[in-house]
């Protein structure tokens, strides 16, 4: 990977309905987000942050796109440490949890991303507790979108299944 500069685009598109006044803070907040490869997310705010029906449940908000970005980024440069050390991956699935809150400045900020892969490998090279614990903290380290934030991301055993 090159270590120069590079740029990144997306496009957010929201119209307002004919119907809605607008100025009475009562509009949707669903919109979308228009990427350069074609991509089309459907957004909205998080109906924990603005009440439904203004926005939209099934959407994607900012909130998840954020957890959901520092998982993924994380993820990709696992893989790729694992395919450097022979490791091979059948399946990696993360249920990230981010938790939203007052930061010492008391504005709401995201305080902390859990990040909780649970990863299969197979073949004969598999690695142990000590191998794992090497690539999620080379992943962490090297992960873009975890240095550019405040947040505290952690990568911590997912909850096991009974």
């Amino acid at each position: 990977m090159s270590g120069g500069k590079h740029d990144y685009f997306a496009t957010i598109l929201w119209q307002r309905n004919n119907e809605e006044k607008y100025t009475d803070n009562r509009y949707s907040r669903a919109h979308q987000w228009r990427f350069d490869g074609g991509a089309v997310v459907q957004a909205s705010s998080s109906p924990k942050v603005v009440p439904l029906p203004l926005s939209v449940e099934a959407n994607v908000d900012p909130e998840e796109a954020f957890i959901a970005s520092l998982s993924s980024c994380h993820m990709l440069f696992f893989l790729s440490y694992a395919a450097q050390r022979g490791f091979i991956i059948d399946r990696y699935e993360d249920h990230a949890v981010g938790t939203m809150g007052k930061n010492a400045q008391g504005r709401m900020v995201m305080l902390k991303v859990v990040l909780r892969p649970r990863i299969h490998f197979s073949g004969e090279k598999i690695p142990d507790a000590a191998d794992i614990d090497a690539l999620h903290h080379r992943s962490h380290e090297d992960c873009f979108i975890a240095n550019s934030v405040k947040t505290e991301v952690v990568v911590e055993d997912p909850p096991q299944e009974s």
